[in-house]
């Protein structure tokens, strides 16, 4: 696994923020299912992407990229495909194309993935499917990867699924609940975490013509029976790629500026805005043309969050820390355990390398920094998202090391690239 050598670093400039993955991963899917061409502009090519691409070819969907757009012919009936599915490291992929086999008409599909996919939990969205007349179930028997799902179509006419663990199981039920044969209604047990994500999945399927009635408080759907039209969809700047820069221009910044982001679609990672004005942090917001700044700050203040909605902020929350005066708590994130890896976990180990105080539970973290930064050898343990808070937090040390390189194809491809053009001391 690759190794950056990271040294203490100062950073100024302006970054083009990455198109969003979680949209290009919607879009992908749902213009697949839409009888015809469609156009999506901007996509973010990376690997979890691919993934979902290489999925949907696997059931005969044409996809070619011309440029800066990838055109998809979609169609409403799906081949069985000629081989397993691999959705490598992507838990979307995997979440998604596991309902959406759904419709096929006869035969079964087999979803596998890569080591820390076959360890993500699928349990609540399988027990859903065979509500609605589909025989789905875990080839281990232990609610992982790998998948197997019988097509048939989905029949069953409602569905109560939990909603604790990840939001991607009702996104997938969303989405291919569209092709269902009858109206379908969804009812959600527990609490229902990362709503924000669920507002996204059915931001872009209305753009594509489809019908939801829910609640307001995202626990209750009604899917009607229609079929998706196709149509062309921008996607736009990730906010949560956005989150990781504004931290290093407020952590090791003389001031970055991020472009390329869309204040008026859903994005629940939008929140660190909120999050970095309520820290002390030192930001400049232009919604009219679409840029973010961040100035460096010499302290921040500290503070409690709740990370619910929103769990992939949960490092870039925790480097913050690391210039707190003050303690910070980051609650309501038990559901980060189940992402890539145990974020939660890794990050209470990672981060007392450096000299930080952390105490943790099952949902919350307290951290509590030092006023200088120990040097360390930072494991990301593969997770893309680790990876590049640990680069960034690593800035504030003399001379520190992190393993996981290869991970940041997961999301943001050219993150090294762009750090080393603002400045960032890396090797």
């Amino acid at each position: 696994m690759g190794k950056i050598f990271v040294t203490r670093s100062k950073l100024n400039g302006i970054v083009k923020c990455p198109p969003s993955k979680s949209y290009t991963h919607r879009a992908i899917f749902i213009s697949s299912l839409a009888h015809g061409k469609s156009h999506v502009i901007n996509p973010l090519i990376s690997r979890d992407t691919i993934a979902s691409i290489d999925a949907c070819r696997a059931f005969g969907i044409k996809i070619k990229r011309r440029g800066q757009e990838l055109i998809i012919t979609g169609k409403d009936t799906l081949k069985v495909p000629n081989n397993v599915i691999n959705v490598e490291n992507s838990g979307t992929t995997m979440r998604f194309i596991t309902a959406i086999s759904s419709l096929v008409k006869r035969g079964y599909v087999v979803i596998t993935g890569d080591d820390s996919v076959r360890k993500r939990p699928m349990g609540p969205q399988l027990i859903a499917l065979r509500q609605l007349g589909i025989n789905s179930f875990s080839a281990r028997k232990n609610d992982r990867a790998p998948i197997i799902v019988q097509g048939g179509r989905i029949s069953g006419k409602h569905v109560t699924i939990d909603g604790s663990v990840s939001s991607q199981f009702i996104s997938g039920i969303l989405i291919a609940g569209v092709c269902a044969e009858s109206s379908i209604s969804i009812s959600v047990l527990g609490k229902q975490v990362s709503k924000s994500y669920i507002e996204s999945t059915i931001n872009v399927m209305s753009k594509f013509g489809a019908e939801i009635k829910y609640s307001k408080d995202y626990k209750r759907y009604n899917i009607l029976s229609t079929r998706y039209v196709p149509t062309t969809f921008t996607i736009p700047g990730d906010f949560s790629t956005a989150s990781l820069l504004l931290s290093a221009g407020t952590l090791v910044g003389d001031e970055i500026t991020v472009h390329n982001l869309n204040f008026s679609l859903p994005q629940g990672d939008s929140k660190i805005l909120e999050i970095l004005k309520k820290i002390g942090a030192i930001i400049s917001i232009d919604k009219r043309n679409g840029t973010v700044k961040a100035s460096g700050a010499r302290e921040l203040d500290g503070g409690e969050f709740d990370l619910s909605d929103t769990p992939d902020l949960l490092p870039v929350v925790a480097i913050l820390s690391l210039k707190s005066i003050n303690p910070v708590r980051i609650f309501g994130v038990s559901h980060a355990r189940y992402k890539e890896t145990d974020r939660l976990k890794i990050i209470a180990s990672e981060l007392r390398k450096l000299g930080v105080n952390t105490k943790l539970s099952s949902d919350e973290i307290m951290i509590i920094s030092p006023k200088k930064l120990k040097n360390a050898c930072l494991n990301s343990h593969n997770d893309h998202r680790l990876f590049m808070s640990f680069v960034i937090a690593a800035m504030l040390t003399e001379k520190s090391v992190v393993d996981g390189l290869e991970s940041v194809d997961v999301s943001y491809p050219s993150f090294v690239h762009d750090m080393r053009r603002i400045g960032a001391k890396l090797r």
